[in-house]
């Protein structure tokens, strides 16, 4: 049975909020790092998390108390490309650390997958809001099963409960949450294969 009414918007907003984008970065960095490298890959997941999550966190922050825009989920489109691109730009960063600090090719490949799948949502923002929620969380399932094997599949059911928070709170359509799961599962897993 569907959940309706104020409890609907109330689950809603809790799915939203708690497993926004920033949750499934740092449960990425540390499961794919640990799968990596067990303690040492952790070290390189939160290198990675750093600049993919915790940098960004704080700049949205940052901007909600200067009222530049009202809330971390940033729903207005010309806020939200600003948003992306320092977010682009704070993973371009962790990705070339990785890199240069010669951290296993695995963890490299996870923060390009992220790098290029907000590339692609960042082009697809001026014209359209695409749901970063539905693409990051469908991104992450994806690349965990290409790490832990076809079962981590079954995390797609959250992914679904993820776009409907989105869908219920009016901050995105269909159309625009079933987009963002399949370029962010498409993009982040083609990456992935490919750097790693």
């Amino acid at each position: 049975m569907l959940i309706a009414g104020p409890s609907a918007s109330r689950a809603a907003r809790l799915i939203t909020d708690g497993l926004d984008p920033k949750t499934w970065i740092i449960a990425d960095t540390l499961l794919i790092g640990w799968h990596t490298g067990r303690l040492a890959g952790i070290g390189w997941g939160v290198l990675g998390c750093l600049f993919a999550a915790v940098i960004p966190l704080a700049f949205i922050k940052y901007g909600i108390r200067r009222g530049r825009w009202a809330d971390r989920h940033v729903g207005q489109i010309r806020q939200r490309i600003v948003v992306m691109a320092f977010i682009l730009a704070s993973v371009a960063t962790g990705t070339l650390l990785l890199w240069a600090f010669s951290a296993p090719q695995t963890m490299i490949a996870l923060t390009a997958a992220m790098l290029v799948t907000l590339a692609a949502l960042l082009a697809v923002t001026p014209a359209w809001k695409i749901s970063v929620h539905a693409a990051v969380s469908s991104g992450s399932v994806a690349m965990l099963a290409m790490t832990y094997g076809p079962w981590t599949l079954l995390a797609y059911a959250v992914v679904a409960v993820v776009g409907w928070s989105r869908v219920e709170l009016k901050d995105h359509t269909v159309a625009q949450v079933v987009a963002g799961a399949a370029v962010g599962g498409a993009v982040a897993a083609g990456t992935f294969a490919l750097v790693r």
